[in-house]
């Protein structure tokens, strides 16, 4: 049989056509090993229809891609008497390659959670998600810039291990944890309490406010959250602009005067009759 005629198709001899049917068996070989694997060469090419040639070839370049690999002699071990033929399977890589729904099924889940719990069951999701992640991250020691920093890296260091790609750089008078890469960045962009639950996370580990600066989920590159260094100048009581803090303003005392116009009290104009009498 023809290699190709298992999928119905006319093997072109040249040009853009032969290309895609190239990766039209590709594909039919991945599924296989797959769903039949560890299965042998013989096999894939009994089941595809194709020369022996042509699945050496499509197996070659899946372990030169890092794909697929020839499956080690305890995974087939028992399937007949004799030399075993070699028995190929996907790897980690391969199975990466092939798309998942995950985030749709996450998606869902979100959605019947918000149904049944309502809006606090997200938000309760959300920080439990969080604190999970940075549950061995000791927060702030003391006050300064540096312990700062270093917490800021702590955090960081965790959330690289979530798998956020997470680093910190200073800027200007703070320190920005940027997350370079969001594994739930499509689930997030439907429900922001995760976002939010990591950023009251931060505030709490650091003991300060931080301001998300750019999110993933917003189709930014990266998530950006700022860190002050140094906190504000206690002035007290807000006031409204332009208007000095009433302990700033100096309190004049005045006398009453006749000559200014000004109004006595009235047991001073008693004793000023008595004195122009």
């Amino acid at each position: 049989m023809e290699e190709g005629a298992a999928l119905g198709a006319v093997v072109p001899a040249h040009g853009s056509a032969a290309v895609g049917h190239e990766g039209q068996t590709r594909s039919a070989v991945v599924t296989l090993l797959l769903e039949e694997g560890p299965i042998t060469a013989s096999d894939i090419g009994t089941r595809l229809g194709l020369s022996a040639a042509g699945v050496r070839r499509h197996l070659e370049a899946l372990i030169s891609g890092g794909e697929a690999r020839v499956a080690p002699s305890a995974a087939v071990r028992g399937r007949g008497r004799g030399r075993p033929a070699k028995h190929f399977q996907l790897t980690a890589v391969g199975r990466n390659r092939l798309g998942h729904t995950y985030d749709d099924l996450a998606g869902a889940a979100m959605r019947q959670l918000r149904k049944i719990g309502g809006d606090a069951a997200i938000e309760a999701f959300a920080r439990q998600r969080v604190d999970a992640i940075v549950a061995d991250v000791e927060p702030v020691s003391g006050d300064g810039a540096s312990d700062l920093e270093e917490a800021a890296g702590r955090i960081a260091e965790a959330f690289t291990a979530a798998g956020f790609a997470a680093s910190t750089r200073v800027v200007g008078n703070g320190v920005q944890i940027c997350q370079h890469h969001c594994p739930v960045s499509h689930v997030a962009s439907e429900f922001p309490e995760l976002c939010d639950a990591e950023r009251e996370a931060f505030a709490e580990l650091l003991g300060t406010h931080v301001q998300r600066l750019a999110t993933i989920a917003n189709g930014d590159c990266a998530c950006t959250t700022h860190v002050p260094l140094s906190a504000p100048q206690d002035l007290g009581v807000p006031q409204s602009p332009g208007t000095p803090q009433a302990s700033n303003i100096p309190q004049k005392r005045t006398t009453p005067s006749v000559m200014s116009g000004a109004q006595p009290r009235t047991g001073d104009r008693t004793s000023l009759r008595k004195e122009l009498a």
